[in-house]
């Protein structure tokens, strides 16, 4: 399945990103929405989740997300909805880990 989340903030460490890996993360911005796919092996066996997708989190709540490769590259986003069905776009998607 996959989350759309809707970015609040984010650190200015996503911006000043050089490594060719790691591009991505220049292109964040808040008020973006975000598509977010929870596969294997992120997902728990056990809940068939994964952490930190909002799962009962009201819709006005906060979370926070960090990237990987990079812990200075931190902000927060809003839950906008779950997707059983994936249909994320090429850009603005990312995957739990």
């Amino acid at each position: 399945y996959c989350v759309e989340f809707r970015t609040e903030s984010l650190s200015q460490h996503c911006a000043l990103e050089t490594r060719p890996f790691a591009r991505w993360m220049q292109y964040l911005r808040e008020g973006h929405t975000v598509c977010v796919a929870c596969q294997p092996p992120a997902m728990s066996a056990a809940t068939r989740r994964c952490s930190g997708d909002g799962h009962n989190a009201p819709g006005d709540k906060i979370l926070h997300w960090e990237a990987i490769g990079n812990s200075q590259c931190q902000g927060t986003w809003k839950k906008i909805r779950q997707l059983e069905h994936c249909s994320c776009p090429l850009v603005h998607s990312f995957i739990f880990t």
